[in-house]
């Protein structure tokens, strides 16, 4: 985070604007519209900041050139003039007095930026590159401008006057989050941007007496909660469907594993408490029983628990085992499917899984099994022709997957792909010889989480690849 993101409340605080040309200008009426006192230093004006003079929008103007004394007293200063030395000086002057400087399109003489905005007064959306994009924080801007309907300003009117009002009576944060999620997504809120206003408060009454109601009789808000199965994908935020999105904004605690990126555990709920289930082979930090009977303690106490899992939960990711026990527990559940780690590591690694010149089926396998008896597997028929393997958590057994498939029948030339952090913008993808798979990944230095996958269609990968550029071809792979 280069910018820490604030809002400032400027009504009548003393600001400064160096500069008079058409950029000081848009500054000056940005600061206006906040409120601000604004004085202006330079040494002629453009007509518009001459009429804001004249009306007293702007409190003061001193025609002339800069001097550090412009400083004094001010909250913070924007530097907008066409000399690079008056600019430096504006930021060095305000750096000895503690005034907050940004220099127009400097970002290394900003102390702070001026984002691009979403005005849904009260409700405000700043976006900001940081300086480095201006033009993509715009582009963001208008995309979020086509999203947000402009009668949410209403709404948030609406619900800044009624807050107090609803704290008083029900006294559950978690009812009173459940309460605004309800209103803001149903009947109440069409009437507010509908314009109907009274309808909207008698609407807003019967609700907030039957969630009173209902608080009370389950005393002080205790209901039972829910849990979502949520398939969080491979790796690339992007690749999260919107009912996963929506349920993970939803949630009081979220569930985590090892398996999920930082950027898509960035969007769930800011204030939902994350707990980390991470498990890794050789290294089980919670069992899964620990987390079954977290999910229906947390459930039990009425919180929505989001169970976030890598890849799909139902393929190698035990949700049929956590799901038995909320079954047994009687506490409701929702699934989320998820992009499966072979679908997306393949994908994004541009092999096919399935390719009519080099297989007529896919089988997905484990590296491990339930009782940690290692590759009691039906090896003759996975070694047979025209088919496409992918070994989940098989890295470290990578020596025996090459040993039981070529011993039972498999050419020693196959093609075979390992995938690391597939779909992740640090992916990497080594193509190589089934027999030279496991001296391959060790030379490479290929580490978990990864998939291996076998077969002809890893020969595409060359042509098809797409993603990134970390693609390592083993001189010893088949062409």
């Amino acid at each position: 985070m280069d910018y820490y993101p604030i809002y400032l409340k400027l009504t009548g605080k003393p600001c400064v604007v160096v500069g008079g040309g058409n950029v000081a200008t848009r500054k000056i009426a940005t600061l206006i519209d906040a409120g601000a006192s604004v004085s202006v230093v330079s040494l002629s004006i453009s007509s518009e900041i001459a009429g804001w003079i004249e009306t007293g929008a702007i409190t003061s103007y001193r025609q002339g050139e800069y001097q550090a004394s412009d400083l004094s007293g001010q909250l913070l200063v924007i530097a907008a003039t066409p000399s690079s030395i008056v600019n430096q000086q504006v930021f060095d002057d305000a750096e000895q007095v503690g005034v907050l400087a940004n220099v127009v399109d400097t970002p290394e003489l900003c102390r702070f930026i001026l984002p691009s905005i979403v005005d849904r007064s009260p409700l405000m959306i700043a976006i900001s590159s940081g300086g480095a994009a201006p033009v993509l924080a715009r582009m963001a801007r208008q995309k979020l401008e086509t999203l947000i309907p402009f009668g949410w300003s209403d709404l948030a009117r609406f619900a800044g006057g009624l807050r107090s009002q609803v704290k008083s009576r029900l006294k559950s944060v978690d009812e009173r989050r459940r309460f605004w999620e309800y209103l803001f997504e149903g009947p109440v809120a069409n009437l507010v941007m509908a314009g109907r206003s009274d309808e909207a408060a008698k609407s807003f009454n019967t609700a907030l007496d039957a969630a009173e109601e209902y608080q009370n009789i389950l005393g002080g808000g205790a209901r039972l909660g829910e849990v979502y199965l949520v398939g969080a994908g491979p790796g690339d935020p992007e690749l999260l469907t919107l009912k996963a999105l929506r349920l993970m904004q939803q949630a009081d605690v979220v569930l985590y594993d090892n398996l999920v990126s930082k950027d898509i555990l960035s969007l769930v709920r800011r204030d939902a408490e994350r707990i980390s289930v991470a498990k890794a082979k050789g290294r089980h930090s919670i069992a899964q029983t620990e987390i079954n009977s977290e999910m229906v303690r947390l459930a039990g106490e009425g919180k929505r628990v989001c169970r976030l899992k890598g890849g799909d939960p139902f393929i190698f990711g035990r949700g049929g085992e956590e799901l038995a026990s909320l079954v047994d527990a009687g506490i409701p559940f929702q699934v989320v499917p998820g992009i499966s780690a072979a679908n997306g590591c393949a994908a994004y690694a541009g092999i096919p899984l399935t390719h009519r010149d080099f297989a007529d089926s896919v089988t997905f396998v484990t590296g491990h099994r339930k009782n940690r008896g290692y590759f009691d597997l039906p090896w003759k028929s996975l070694s047979t022709d025209r088919q496409t393997l992918v070994f989940y958590m098989g890295l470290t057994s990578a020596g025996l997957i090459r040993d039981k498939l070529i011993g039972s029948g498999m050419l020693p030339s196959t093609p075979v792909a390992v995938v690391e952090q597939g779909t992740r913008i640090d992916q990497r993808v080594l193509v190589t010889r089934l027999d030279a798979l496991p001296e391959e990944i060790a030379s490479n230095a290929m580490a978990s989480p990864a998939l291996i996958i076998v077969g002809g269609v890893v020969t595409l990968t060359e042509s098809l690849s797409w993603f990134g550029t970390n693609l390592i071809t083993s001189e010893l792979a088949v062409s």
